[in-house]
């Protein structure tokens, strides 16, 4: 397993990866899938050096991707805190490469300044829960019954690790 730096190369893995989320009706709140060119201007809000986009390879193949975005964007008190976000292929669940992703990217926060990650994801996002618990994120918080998934209601959780 790789982990590294994504480029515009990456971009269709990524948004299939993405694209399968949304349709799971578990791991985002995004409802419509995604064309490759409706992601590029996403693409490049990211850079190596504050906000990277990383990807995770197995045999040569983008099979996973993180990302750090960030948290209340333009406040400077706010700027060593980062958002993380997370998506595994799920031909590929099970193979440890949310944890190979969230191993490098913890490790990486030092070198971008970053001293607290926090997730933001939805309550019936059983996996990643487990996951964050895992590498010792903590429930900040919880939104009880805010999301609607095509009228199935859920709750969004808020999880958070200072490093």
């Amino acid at each position: 397993m790789n982990v590294r730096l994504a480029t515009i190369e990456d971009l269709s893995a990524i948004v299939d990866i993405y694209n399968q989320a949304i349709r799971s009706h578990s791991a985002t709140g995004d409802m419509k899938e995604y064309l490759v060119e409706e992601r590029i201007d996403w693409f490049k809000k990211f850079d190596s050096y504050n906000y990277p986009l990383y990807v995770a390879e197995l045999y040569e193949e983008v099979v996973g991707y993180a990302t750090i975005s960030p948290y209340r964007q333009g406040r400077e008190a706010m700027k060593q805190i980062a958002e993380i976000s997370f998506f595994v292929d799920y031909s590929s669940h099970g193979k440890g490469i949310g944890t190979c992703l969230l191993t490098y990217v913890i490790s990486d926060s030092k070198r971008i300044n970053k001293n607290t990650l926090v997730a933001m994801l939805l309550d019936i996002n059983t996996k990643s829960i487990n996951l964050l618990k895992k590498f010792k994120f903590v429930e900040w918080g919880y939104l009880p019954g805010i999301i609607n998934l095509d009228g199935a209601k859920c709750g969004h959780m808020i999880y958070g690790l200072k490093l």
